[in-house]
């Protein structure tokens, strides 16, 4: 549920009027002074996500799918506000900033990269929300003292002793549009199988799960799959091969498969050698069974001291990784490594992946496993719910963070409120002109403790501070809430463990190290490095987005003198240096070229005002913008570029009417495998509903894209604010 501005900047304010709760969703009846609209929550429809999700092992997921009533819908905006209405809306700031006139370029230019943004008279005065005095030091008995929360938030807690709520997008530096197109009402994520998600990889191919049984010629190498083919009945019987396929399919360690063995010595020979070639994880010997001399066949059971190197292939020495398809429902990818890690008895460092996918949806991508066979990670299908692994393949090579080159969307707007007209004009906005590139909120977490506050903590080397912000109560889940209050209450790690759920892998990881009495900064290593990267890009991403609000705010949709830019899609991961506009070369460029560092301590800064503001808002947060290398290498980030503006690629979007919303409008890879069909098209639907697919470079938020189109606020945050009672 959104607040949003209308092109006459007026602001929205609902006033509840009732509210009708039943098993699956949340009604809210809201009024905007003269129209009246009913809001729906996200559906946690309990045959999809079973209200509180539940794996054959012992996961119950955290967040969202607890049938908590999370408002995903928008509204559209009225024209006048009363001045209550605005003295209530007053403190979210989401208001668009109308001095600075977005004007696309000539209409015959149709790429994005190629469209100019003229500004017209931008004020530095008083337009920034994040003014100078956001970034003023906090003042304890005339000392400066750290402080890792923003100013906006310290501005909005004016009572402290108010219940702390999750971030909003305001407090997260998001507040501008790019277009100026009438933005729409539609619902994001009824259903999370309404956000689609495809990895595609640094070869540009979209990550899709085809295929969940594993190949016959996995183990073997091609030389071996191309010569060896079948074992061949002029060798063992039909009899026997079929009792020894089924003695590899049901992996019984304690079965022996008895071959009446030749009594020429190079017979026997051939036929073990065949035998261990087909079936690589068995061991045969030649035994001598009431008088009758036999070849005798069963698993190997040797022991190793590594038990995952067990069953690896001879033919695959070469290789130590087995890269997957991870396809999921309604977790995020570090959830789902957490639960594959568990039931496989193995470390969750094992593990690695290119990026994390959004939670309330579908998505497919790739992970790669250290020296764990595929028919272990195979047997995860039969343990675990809404998860799929497959396509299997043995690789050299582990994948890193940031290893893909964007991911594909499929996203359904159900109950879409606006003419077909307004529709296709917002979208063609998002084609043709694109998006401000917001870190989107999902970055910074939905709960009370937002993950750029422990990567604050982190980069000034307070472990204790960033362990307590792991830990503390968040108020998003009763069966987290029970040991977040015993650790706030007693400091205790092993009182805290007792009533710690077994699927909170992060928290308990970090529970244990502190039972043994390792010191704050060793039990944080405990963590995965992904996950405590995480925290620390989170921080990056906090400060990125106020330096780019302002940014367009001050100075407006052109580039200025002292900006930095990179063309032809140049990103950070290519590590190139950036070109300083100067007076010379200012015309050279437009929006699309201008990037913002990311801090770090391999980076330069623009040349212009903008600097000062990163200065100012690093100071306020008692980090040293010219002394940001740690000693400790993971917390010494180098920093990168990000460009202001980006836009999608291969955007395509179907208008479709429907009558009942549990009705899929698209289909999931999982559901191309089980053979699932679309409903037929209803042509009088009582509801409208939009499909939009887009592909985005890698790190930019669909989320943000939606934002652009509808003109809403899309902050967890900000929704659960209108769902009073």
């Amino acid at each position: 549920m959104e607040t949003i501005t209308d092109d006459s900047n007026s602001t929205v304010t609902m006033n509840t009027l009732e509210t009708v709760l039943d098993e699956s969703k949340l009604i809210v009846t809201v009024n905007t002074l003269d129209t009246v609209y009913e809001v729906k929550n996200q559906d946690t429809i309990c045959d999809e996500s079973k209200c509180s999700e539940i794996t054959k092992t012992d996961e119950i997921a955290a967040g969202e799918s607890n049938c908590s009533a999370v408002m995903d819908s928008v509204v559209k905006a009225d024209k006048s506000m009363s001045p209550v209405e605005e003295a209530i809306i007053s403190g979210s700031n989401c208001a668009i900033s109308s001095t600075s006139k977005r004007v696309a370029a000539e209409s015959h230019e149709p790429e994005c990269k190629k469209a100019k943004l003229e500004s017209n008279n931008p004020v530095k005065d008083s337009l920034s929300v994040l003014s100078q005095s956001d970034f003023s030091l906090k003042e304890e008995d005339g000392k400066s003292t750290k402080s890792c929360d923003d100013a906006v938030i310290r501005r909005n807690q004016a009572d402290s002793s108010e219940k702390q709520s999750p971030l909003t997008e305001t407090q997260a530096g998001i507040t501008e549009y790019l277009g100026s197109h009438k933005g729409f009402s539609a619902v994001i994520k009824q259903r999370y199988s309404d956000f689609i998600v495809n990895e595609i990889d640094m070869l540009g191919n979209v990550v899709q799960l085809t295929q969940m049984e594993l190949s016959e010629c996995l183990d073997k190498s091609n030389t071996e799959c191309e010569q060896e083919g079948e074992i061949t009945s002029d060798i063992i019987s039909k009899e026997d091969i079929a009792k020894l396929e089924n003695l590899i399919k049901s992996g019984d360690k304690n079965t022996i498969v008895n071959i009446i063995a030749p009594q020429d010595k190079d017979a026997r020979t051939k036929i073990h050698l065949a035998i261990k070639k087909k079936y690589p994880q068995a061991e045969t010997k030649t035994a001598d069974v009431d008088g009758q001399k036999m070849i005798q066949v069963m698993w190997k059971t040797g022991k190793s001291r590594d038990r995952n190197k067990d069953d690896w292939p001879e033919s695959k020495k070469d290789y130590k990784y087995v890269k997957f398809v991870l396809y999921k429902e309604n977790k995020d990818t570090m959830d789902a490594i957490g639960l594959i890690s568990k039931n496989l008895k193995v470390k969750e460092s094992l593990f690695q992946y290119a990026g994390t996918k959004d939670k309330r949806a579908k998505t497919s991508q790739e992970i790669t496993s250290y020296k764990i066979h595929p028919k272990k990670l195979s047997f995860m299908n039969k343990v675990l719910w809404n998860m799929g692994l497959g396509n299997f393949q043995y690789v050299k090579e582990p994948l890193k963070l940031g290893q893909l080159s964007g991911n594909q969307f499929t996203i359904v707007l159900r109950n879409v409120q606006e003419s077909l007209e307004t529709v296709n004009s917002a979208i063609t906005s998002l084609k043709t002109q694109g998006f401000i590139n917001y870190f989107g909120m999902q970055r910074f977490g939905t709960t009370l403790v937002p993950t750029h506050r422990v990567g604050c903590s982190l980069l000034h080397g307070d472990w204790e501070k960033a362990v307590d912000l792991i830990l503390m109560p968040r108020d998003d889940n009763p069966s987290k809430d029970a040991f977040q209050k015993v650790w706030m209450e007693t400091k205790d790690p092993e009182a805290t463990l007792k009533v710690t759920p077994p699927y909170c892998g992060l928290e308990r990881n970090l529970l244990e190290a502190l039972k043994k009495k390792m010191k704050p900064f060793n039990a944080l290593e405990k963590i995965s490095r992904n996950t405590r990267l995480l925290y620390i890009h989170s921080y990056q991403a906090f400060v990125w987005n106020q330096m780019v609000s302002k940014r367009l705010k001050v100075f407006g949709f052109q580039p200025i003198v002292g900006d930095l830019v990179l063309k032809d899609g140049s990103d950070s991961s290519e590590r190139l240096p950036p070109v300083l506009v100067t007076q010379d070369n200012l015309k050279q460029f437009s929006l699309y070229d201008v990037v913002l560092p990311l801090p770090g301590h391999d980076v330069i800064y623009p040349k212009n005002e903008v600097y000062d503001w990163y200065r100012e808002r690093l100071t306020a947060d008692g980090v040293d913008i010219d002394n940001m290398k740690r000693p400790q290498k993971d917390y010494s980030l180098p920093g990168a570029y990000r460009h202001i503006t980006v836009c999608p690629s291969n955007v395509d979007w179907t208008h479709h009417r429907y009558d009942d919303y549990s009705l899929p409008l698209t289909l999931s890879d999982m559901d191309i495998i089980k053979g699932i069909q679309l409903p037929a098209s209803q042509k009088k639907g009582k509801f409208k509903a939009v499909v939009l697919k887009m592909t985005l470079p890698s790190s930019c938020y669909a989320t943000m894209a939606l934002r652009e189109v509808l003109h809403v606020d899309t902050s967890v945050a900000h929704q659960t604010s209108l769902n009073v009672t």
